[in-house]
């Protein structure tokens, strides 16, 4: 099915390129699957869940940070770059605009947890904790992945998620050996990601025809106009991935949140191995929907229809060994987790698919205002679900999985319909 999409849809020269991103994220998912499934094991084992969770608890926290200084340009600064990419002028001025704009929601983002730190007790007693996952923030605003996916170069990020990555392998099993140790965690983590970042910053100016430019109040309201409604998309999106834990880490044990987030981890990990196709195929998609509205359509059905087929075979084979899967990851002591596996195991389909219909579809096709719909609509069901089953039936780690299931299949049958009135027939 592939090799039927690349030979009607795609031309030798996009082809080339498609297939090679296409393999370099192949890799990078490879490294991505490989070298966790190492360090995740050994981590649960040696922290233990409590601590795990208290980590997990942390970074869920610092991610709402994240959000707010990447403002969406994962997805609107990719589709400028992809569509400006053959005029280095404007390449330019998008560039230094999102850098600008970026600069400043880090510094508010520094402000903030400085004031979450001082003034929350919660936060303030493990403030030591919360300050090394601040790195994460560092990172999302240093490497631009947004430009090397708008060019469609994919080779840099598989270069810098490799060295990131084993760096935090080696770095883990030499300095983490006792619970104790957890605080080695975020800082080894926030460390590799923070020089990577820089590495991939530099190499935008000196591998690659941008220049250093002043922008405009132009180029600046420009970005942050198109990024907005994805940002508010990515906050409502939060509401039911990111809240979750939070929500659990609020009200609950550090050891419910760790059975949680073991759980979620290993789903997110099999569902992630779908990622270097819909990254690869989004700016080509994209930009293929600024001029031809049915040949887009049809590229986004083949690769619909490549990773509905996929999730299935995935979703079969992990139903089938769920248990032994979670017994091998997560050791005895992880069978606190397998119900909430068990539970989440439906967002295998689910996840891909949402993928496809919510970046591919209806970013490329422009209807930022529908995604931005759906995903504060999904926020709001999620918060009822949230309430249901944590705060009224006080299902725990369970309850949070029900509500995060429930929550994606809404959304994904809201997705469905707003591309098939707006005429993007994927069947």
């Amino acid at each position: 099915m592939i090799k039927r999409f690349l030979k009607k849809q795609v031309s030798t020269r996009d082809k080339k390129r498609l297939v090679e991103n296409v393999f370099s994220l192949s890799a990078v998912q490879m490294v991505n699957y490989l070298l966790p499934l190492i360090t995740f094991p050994y981590l649960i084992r040696v922290l233990g869940f409590e601590r795990f969770g208290l980590i997990a608890f942390a970074q869920a926290v610092i991610q709402y940070l994240v959000i707010f200084t990447d403002y969406g340009f994962y997805l609107s600064a990719t589709r400028a770059v992809s569509v400006n990419r053959s005029d280095p002028k404007k390449l330019s001025s998008i560039v230094a605009a999102v850098f600008v704009v970026k600069t400043i929601l880090l510094a508010l983002s520094a402000a903030v947890l400085v004031g979450m730190l001082l003034f929350i007790p919660k936060f303030r007693a493990d403030w030591l904790l919360y300050v090394f996952c601040f790195g994460l923030v560092l990172e999302n605003f240093l490497f631009p992945v947004w430009f090397f996916q708008g060019i469609e170069n994919m080779k840099y990020i598989a270069l810098r998620n490799g060295i990131t990555k084993l760096f935090f392998t080696v770095m883990i099993f030499v300095f983490v050996h006792r619970p104790e140790h957890y605080l080695y965690v975020p800082l080894i983590n926030s460390l590799g990601m923070v020089v990577s970042g820089g590495i991939g910053l530099v190499a935008v100016f000196t591998a690659f025809k941008v220049s250093l430019v002043v922008p405009t109040f132009g180029d600046i309201w420009e970005q942050v106009t198109e990024g907005w409604r994805i940002f508010v998309s990515k906050l409502a999106i939060s509401l039911y991935t990111t809240t979750n834990t939070v929500i659990l880490g609020l009200f609950m044990s550090n050891i419910v949140v760790g059975y949680y987030a073991a759980g979620e981890k290993i789903i997110r990990m099999v569902t992630s191995m779908f990622e270097p196709l819909f990254k690869a195929a989004y700016p080509y998609v994209a930009k293929r929907a600024a001029t031809d509205h049915n040949a887009a359509v049809g590229q986004l059905k083949k690769v619909f229809l490549v990773s509905f087929w996929g999730s299935v075979v995935v979703f079969v084979v992990f139903l089938l060994f769920s248990g032994d899967i979670v017994r091998l990851i997560l050791g005895a002591q992880g069978a606190g987790s397998l119900p909430i596996v068990r539970v989440l195991s439906p967002l295998l389909l689910i996840i891909p698919a949402s993928y496809v219909l919510a970046n591919l579809g209806l970013l490329s096709f422009r209807l930022d205002a529908q995604f931005l719909g759906i995903y504060l609509g999904g926020g709001l069901v999620n918060a009822v679900f949230l309430w249901l089953f944590i705060g009224g039936l006080s299902l725990g780690g369970v309850g949070a999985a029900c509500a995060s299931v429930l929550t994606e299949g809404v959304l994904l049958a809201s997705m469905w319909q707003v591309l098939r009135s707006n005429k993007v027939r994927l069947l």
